[in-house]
């Protein structure tokens, strides 16, 4: 009997990343995460991941500029997105709007590999524009066209507010966009994987994916965290806030992971990610509070940050709406389950998984006249 949640179950091969939980190691094709995040751009990773090694200039040049020509959406995704009810969560309007954008697509009656690989290119390019879309919309705002002469991450940023940020913000949005865009078989990759494995569409895939990314246990913890860090409010209310937290036995979210048994590799960039931006934007009450809250939960509970703790305070800082932390997370990992989905079809068998049946056996069948 496999465990719980498939723990330690190795269901598929792939060539796409790997995780060392026990040294808090995380590599993209075998390149250290630490590596990439130092020295790449979401670009050039994205472009890892799909094309399985890191790629020539001119490679780089051209999947670039491939993302640049897509990053515009149809008219009629716009319609579906303002005929949402108001209130929508975000992350419902970006499952909605992903799913509008595969019958939109100009390959949506093209199952071959070669379109595969076109849909997926546009998915990476346009996730970041829907996003955008999604907060402008809800606010009531015109939207903003993508700007071709900005990078990936430096254009989400302007297509959120319509100012073109400064290169620290861009440079630090790049890096997120880094960091988040492959975890292995994470829920909402296996789920992209499972649909994709069924020979559904791609978009079909990674809407399975962005549905499994809503569930707070996967992709809604970093708006938790913020949450939790706003309900504290201060730093010298951190201490006397965890300690009744851990009393009443509440789930402290950000904290712990269910691969990793040292720090999150992740989380070591967005520390000082977010200490920097915290300084930068005048607020560093938010990095603080949540150094003072690592500090406790590592003497008391032994657990380290994971990925989602301090992106919290980093999205923050970089002025995105708290209930959009999510749906930002997708505009980077757009680029990892697309690459999975494409590995999975190049060499398909549907995932069909057996469960062990603990239930009643030999039941009778009981007319309803002798029911009582």
């Amino acid at each position: 009997m496999a465990g719980a949640g498939l723990r330690n179950v190795a269901v598929a091969e792939s060539r796409i990343s790997s995780i060392d939980g026990t040294r808090g190691v995380l590599a993209y094709r075998g390149i250290d995460i630490h590596a990439l995040a130092e020295h790449s751009s979401f670009e050039e990773t994205a472009c890892l991941l799909h094309a399985g090694e890191l790629p020539t200039q001119a490679e780089l040049e051209s999947f670039s500029g491939e993302l640049r020509r897509e990053r515009a959406v149809p008219d009629t995704v716009v319609a579906v997105l303002r005929a949402l009810p108001k209130g929508t969560h975000p992350m419902v309007a970006l499952r909605t709007a992903v799913s509008a954008l595969g019958a939109a697509d100009p390959d949506a009656h093209d199952d071959s590999a070669g379109a595969g690989v076109r849909k997926s290119r546009r998915l990476i390019a346009q996730m970041a524009t829907v996003v955008a879309l999604v907060e402008r919309v809800r606010q009531g705002d015109a939207p903003v066209d993508p700007d071709p002469a900005l990078s990936h991450a430096a254009n989400f940023l302007y297509m959120l507010d319509g100012r073109r940020p400064g290169a620290g913000a861009a440079r630090a949005m790049d890096v997120a966009l880094v960091l988040h865009a492959d975890h292995e078989f994470n829920a909402s990759t296996f789920a992209a994987r499972v649909a994709a494995s069924t020979l559904a569409d791609v978009h079909g895939a990674v809407v399975a994916a962005i549905a499994t990314l809503k569930g707070p246990l996967h992709g809604g913890a970093n708006e938790a965290v913020m949450k939790t860090l706003q309900e504290v409010g201060s730093p010298d209310r951190v201490e006397g806030f965890l300690r009744d937290a851990l009393a009443h036995k509440k789930k402290i979210m950000g904290f712990g992971h269910a691969v990793y048994r040292t720090e999150d590799p992740r989380a070591t960039h967005l520390r000082r990610m977010s200490e920097r931006l915290g300084t930068e934007s005048g607020e560093p009450v938010w990095y603080e509070m949540s150094r003072r809250m690592e500090g406790l939960m590592r003497s008391e509970k032994g657990l380290y940050p994971n990925v989602d703790f301090y992106s919290a305070s980093a999205y923050h800082a970089l002025g995105i709406e708290t209930d959009l932390f999510t749906p930002v997370f997708a505009v980077s990992r757009v680029a990892g389950w697309t690459a999975h989905v494409l590995e999975q079809l190049a060499d398909n068998k549907l995932i069909r998984p057996e469960s062990d049946y603990v239930g009643p056996r030999d039941v009778p069948y009981v007319p309803m006249a002798d029911r009582g």
